[in-house]
């Protein structure tokens, strides 16, 4: 035989590497295997929640949005009686009628603080302004 022909124990030998070789890379492709499957698992079992999730909320009734908190008056008495005057009254109201229905003198000082005042209530949201000028209680 020559250097370069193999002898039947260096064939078997050879063989016995590579199926050492084999093996090894068998149990190194198992163990993946068995972590992928973990992974996989794991994935399964989040998405099943998910979906479970999302069914239960499907089924929750719409909430309805909280009800705005109701808008505080003034404490000074003036904010009464002009309140008192829209409640009265079946029509939005300018200025200078509240300050006829309060009986108060419709001076241009006095008529321009009760529309700062009822400016005041609209900032709030106690009254309405339909437009420019013309005050009323907001409609539920």
């Amino acid at each position: 035989m020559t250097c370069g022909e193999l002898t039947l124990g260096a064939v078997l030998a050879r063989l016995e590497e590579r199926e050492r070789e084999i093996a090894a890379q068998a149990e190194t492709t198992q163990e993946k295997i068995a972590e992928l499957t973990a992974l996989l698992a794991g994935f399964d079992k989040a998405t099943e929640e998910i979906r479970i999730t999302r069914k239960t909320l499907l089924e929750l009734p719409d909430p309805r949005p909280p009800a705005p908190p109701a808008a505080k008056l003034p404490d000074h008495p003036v904010y009464q009686q002009i309140m008192a005057v829209f409640a009265a009254a079946d029509a939005p109201l300018r200025a200078w009628a509240v300050c006829e229905a309060m009986d108060v003198k419709n001076a241009p000082n006095n008529v321009n603080n009760v529309r700062l005042k009822l400016k005041r209530l609209v900032d709030r949201g106690i009254l309405t302004e339909p437009e420019p000028g013309l005050f009323a209680q907001p409609r539920p």
